[in-house]
């Protein structure tokens, strides 16, 4: 495994609550990212635990969010993964 982390799925939280086991797995294996919507709006994000820890490492994830974006232009509207 080279690491590497993909998004790979945006699910609504009744349907992976139906399959969490299957995504658990997923994200553990092959290193999915599973953003989790609730009516089309993003609400939370199943990621490698490595990615979950970094995040802690440097103050939770408003602190990881704030040193990632530093690392990649803003989005532009209408842009979309």
């Amino acid at each position: 495994m080279d690491g590497k982390i993909e998004i790979t799925q945006n699910m609504r939280v009744a349907d992976a609550r139906a399959n969490i086991t299957e995504l658990i797995s997923r994200v553990r294996l092959l290193r999915w990212i599973v953003v989790l919507q609730n009516r089309r709006t993003p609400m939370a994000a199943l990621v490698p635990i490595e990615l979950g820890e970094a995040a802690k490492k440097v103050g939770g994830a408003d602190r990881a969010v704030e040193i990632l974006s530093k690392h990649f232009p803003a989005e532009t509207p209408g842009e979309e993964d």
